[in-house]
């Protein structure tokens, strides 16, 4: 009978601890029983290599794996309690947010408690649960910062995304936490786990590339969510690097060692898929709500103002030779110098928003003239969503502040002076500030560029509704 030699038994008992079989007795009989069935393959003429090829046909490494857990699930009964509560978890979890997704989508009650428990389930219970399990499974202490690594990156990005589709406070912080984790403790670890194995010497270059692209894709989503600058570049990148490195690396390196697809390489085109997916169902989303969304509901408010100016200019005109022309003018120069100060209150916000510290931003393809009034070209903004300071622009302690409050003033007195028995007085209260410039000169208010615009031009058709009812009441 073929003996093996003292090399052959240290590989298969290389193989078989790489299985990451943690009962030591167990491990034992598993490395004699596959040596015995090399043997007996050998026995029929097969060189060791063949003999081992065939074995690991047969049976396969993986249930060396499986032999174990069954041995846990038969004598460990808090293995056996952990395994079942992952399955109906991990299960339950998924399928419930599964559900939220489908009852979110077609708008019908319910969706966020089911989004809620199957998170918190997910995060709290299915995840622990794996945990454990790997550490019984494994007992291996050099890997347990990586399985804690990934089971803090998945609660918070878990918990992050349910926040976030929730629109709870701390969403933003939460995914934070969730990529830093996943960026500085998770991949890198990973990394160094992947590299420390024998068997993938010669895929080290692909795995360093491939981590550098995640952490990229990762920094990208969170630039993306958080709307910061850069997000476009960093997923650029990272895509290009796994989709056109790695992915065709990668095969090329494993076909040459397998004659058939492994379940690796299923995976990992799976694994691809949900990467591109996120990014694409993200950067839609953030398309259709911070671009589409914004910019129609500022054309529609652009429509309405050129409508009301429309619609007083043709009433002006249709009573110029009336006795009451003069003041009808009148009260068209005065609408038109409290515009004039809001329309220099918006040309100072997006020049100091889109232009750079210290440098004002050139506005002549911003703000074009369209008839006689100064038009927004909102499309052609850079930086649509970056912060503005409230307090800087529409509080009493600011020059556009002050200007716009002593032309309000001016401006109602003068309207209500005109009849005052009309009910004009009440009228004019459409024109209080604090409801469009919720700030004070105590606490910094600040929002996105386009949000302030939103709140001029919602002003701006108030004031010109009020210089509409004004006109026709002086007019009768």
């Amino acid at each position: 009978m073929p003996d093996l030699t003292l090399q052959n038994i240290e590989q298969i008992t290389r193989d078989v601890r790489m299985q990451e079989i943690s009962f030591s007795h167990l491990a034992d009989e598993l490395i004699d029983h596959v040596c015995c069935d090399v043997e007996h393959e050998m026995q029929n003429g097969l060189n060791f290599l063949e003999a081992y090829r065939k074995v690991n046909g047969k049976m396969g490494l993986r249930r060396l794996k499986e032999i174990q857990e069954e041995t846990l699930y038969a004598v460990d009964t808090k293995y056996r309690k952990m395994k079942n509560t992952m399955k109906i978890s991990g299960v339950s979890g998924t399928v419930l947010l599964g559900f939220a997704a489908l009852f979110k989508i077609m708008h019908w009650p319910g969706a966020g408690i089911m989004l809620m428990l199957g998170g918190v389930i997910l995060a709290f219970v299915f995840m622990p649960s794996a945990m454990v399990v790997l550490w019984k499974e494994t007992h291996n202490r050099k890997r347990i910062f990586l399985y804690i690594s990934a089971f803090v990156s998945a609660m918070f990005f878990i918990l992050g995304t349910m926040f976030k589709i929730q629109h709870w406070p701390g969403a933003a912080l939460i995914l934070l936490l969730a990529g830093v984790s996943g960026i500085i403790c998770f991949i890198p670890v990973l990394l160094i786990s992947k590299l420390n194995q024998q068997e993938n010497r010669s895929k080290r270059a692909i795995y360093i590339f491939g981590a550098t692209a995640l952490v990229l894709y990762i920094a990208g989503l969170l630039f993306k969510i958080q709307h910061w600058p850069g997000s476009g570049m960093l997923l650029m990148i990272a895509l290009v690097i796994l989709f056109f490195v790695v992915f065709p690396w990668y095969t090329v390196v494993t076909w040459k060692n397998e004659s058939n697809i492994t379940a690796a390489f299923l995976f990992m085109v799976i694994g691809s898929l949900a990467i591109v997916a996120p990014s694409t169902l993200i950067s839609m989303n953030m398309q259709k709500t911070y671009e589409s969304g914004y910019y129609l509901n500022q054309q529609e408010q652009q429509a309405l103002f050129k409508s009301l100016l429309s619609e007083n200019s043709t009433f002006v005109k249709s009573n110029v030779d009336t006795a009451v022309a003069p003041v009808l003018y009148q009260i068209v120069s005065k609408t038109n110098e409290l515009l004039m100060a809001i329309e220099r209150t918006e040309a100072k916000m997006i020049s100091e928003t889109e232009g750079e510290p210290g440098v004002a931003a050139d506005l002549s393809h911003l703000i074009v003239m369209t008839g006689n009034r100064p038009e927004i070209q909102f499309n052609q903004l850079r930086r649509p969503f970056s912060p503005v300071i409230l307090n800087d622009f529409f509080s009493n302690s600011s020059s556009s502040g002050k200007e716009l409050d002593a032309g309000l003033k001016v401006y109602c007195d003068f309207i209500t002076g005109l009849t005052p028995e009309s009910g004009l007085n009440k009228t004019v209260k459409l024109l209080n500030p604090a409801v469009y410039f919720p700030c004070s000169d105590g606490e910094e208010k600040r929002v996105s560029l386009m949000s302030a615009l939103h709140m001029t031009a919602l002003m701006k058709n108030s004031i010109m509704v009020v210089e509409s009812q004004a006109l026709k009441t002086v007019a009768k």
